[in-house]
């Protein structure tokens, strides 16, 4: 019996040991992963923003699991300036070559805050960008956007690719349309075009299959948390997109287009320069509603064929399994006239230009599928992202952290929107907009009224226009 029972107590002792051996060891939470899908000259014209007409089921989706800020602002009406400030966290020039100029002061030596991927490359990150990101796609310069000794944002990204395909090189897949045609001289490409074909034979396909690489690469590594920027760059013009898309709009009516005339008296009014950089067939969309009807439905399908591209990114990165430890920001970099004002583009300082979709998920979010009207700013994207990873907010960051909103969308506040662009700045209210010109002019518009951005009230308000004029100079000195 002794013997015995000492055998049992070796072998209990021994499959004690081996258990005690095979037991995880407990592993540290990793910081959540980071997404950022930026999306070109996005209005805030999707379904899940009040446009029924509008197809974009995956946006949508992403809109019912995440926060949707239906009051956000760009803090430029262009490319450059408004990237610079999302990956700066700061106010910058108002030209589309703002992220190119900081570079050359950093080639000169000067002590300049890092951008938003330098931070959390520094907080253990690995920081990759597919497509347009910042304002050249791939975040290189050069005659073609591809010259590796004129980078646009230095120290910012482990990995900035830009596959080109058949388009030859970035600049060419940035004015790209079907089957690799590239833009030659201006007004010879034409401003919309639909062929049949899978979503590759646009430029956005070559981009969405390398972001679908990257997701799957990153999310394998189980070591470093990820910040992966996705640029996709429709709707920009030229409104290219597979017939599929426009298919989409067949037999759909679209709204009468809202004060479609040209302002009186100074604004920030322009002549569309870069709508008419395509060949129009001498049409005027001001002028033949037929034709401001095509170009609305080519642009919808652009947005369509867009959200086509999130929703493929979104899918992989679900399939892999870190969409349970991932934030995912959509981010529109401006806004974009189609015919209000007479304006076919961007480039002013009206509501149109600078009012774009944003929407913001993140796992274990409470408030899942809520909408919120506070005004929020693109400048505000870099501290809320620190407070969501847990890593430390830079102080050089001039916006504020959106984590009280994305807990409470319905009852917290948000503040006032500042822009620039050329010669004016602008302040964005609740109730009013101010555009300041250089010269000392004043654009006051009502937000509460029915006449919104079409009436100049400037002169009926003098107390507001002070205290927004104030306002204004002093964030943007």
């Amino acid at each position: 019996m002794n013997q015995l029972r000492r055998i049992t107590w070796i072998i209990l002792g021994v499959c004690l040991l081996m258990s005690c051996q095979t037991q995880p060891i407990p592993q540290v939470d990793q910081k959540p992963n980071v997404l950022l899908i930026c999306v070109d000259d996005l209005r805030p014209e999707l379904n899940s923003f009040g446009a029924s007409y509008i197809s974009s089921p995956n946006i949508d989706a992403l809109a019912e699991k995440g926060v949707s800020f239906r009051s956000h602002y760009v803090n430029a009406p262009s490319c450059g300036p408004s990237r610079y400030t999302l990956l700066t966290g700061q106010y910058g020039t108002a030209g589309n070559t703002a992220l190119f100029l900081r570079a050359d002061k950093i080639a000169e030596g000067a002590d300049i805050d890092p951008s938003m991927p330098e931070w959390f490359k520094a907080h253990g990150y690995t920081t990759v960008s597919v497509g347009k990101v910042s304002h050249h796609p791939g975040g290189r310069g050069g005659a073609d956007w591809n010259d590796s000794t004129i980078v646009e944002m230095p120290e910012a990204w482990d990995q900035h690719l830009m596959p080109v395909a058949e388009w030859e090189h970035p600049r060419g897949m940035m004015h790209g349309l079907a089957n690799g045609e590239i833009r030659i001289k201006r007004g010879e490409m034409d401003v919309f075009q639909s062929v049949e074909g899978e979503d590759s034979i646009y430029p956005d396909g070559a981009i969405t299959a390398e972001a679908l690489k990257q997701v799957s690469a990153l999310a394998a590594d189980e070591e470093k948390p990820f910040f992966l920027a996705v640029g996709i760059i429709r709707p920009h013009l030229p409104f290219g997109a597979p017939k599929a898309y426009l298919d989409r709009y067949e037999g759909v009516n679209l709204p009468a287009i809202e004060h479609p005339q040209q302002p009186e008296g100074k604004t920030t009014w322009h002549r569309s320069g870069e709508f008419k950089n395509y060949n129009l067939w001498g049409k005027d969309p001001n002028k033949d509603a037929a034709f401001a009807d095509e170009v609305r439905r080519h642009y919808a399908a652009c947005v369509s064929y867009a959200d086509a591209q999130v929703g493929k990114v979104l899918a992989e990165l679900k399939r892999t399994g870190a969409d349970k430890n991932t934030i995912v920001v959509l981010w529109g970099d401006h806004g974009w006239h189609l015919g209000e004002h007479a304006i076919w583009g961007k480039h002013s300082l009206f509501e149109e230009s600078l009012h774009s979709p944003m929407i913001i998920h993140y796992p274990g979010m409470s408030q899942q599928g809520a909408t919120t009207d506070a005004i929020v700013e693109t400048l505000d994207i870099f501290p809320t992202l620190c407070d969501l990873t847990g890593i430390k907010r830079p102080e050089f960051a001039q916006g504020v952290s959106l984590k009280d909103i994305l807990e409470s969308p319905t009852t917290a506040t948000g503040h006032p929107a500042f822009g620039y662009w050329r010669k004016a700045k602008t302040i964005r209210t609740e109730t009013h907009r101010l555009s300041l010109h250089e010269d000392g002019f004043v654009e006051l518009y009502d937000h509460t009224s029915a006449a919104k951005e079409t009436k100049n009230v400037a002169e009926q308000y003098p107390d507001l226009v002070e205290e927004l004029t104030e306002a204004l100079k002093a964030k943007l000195q």
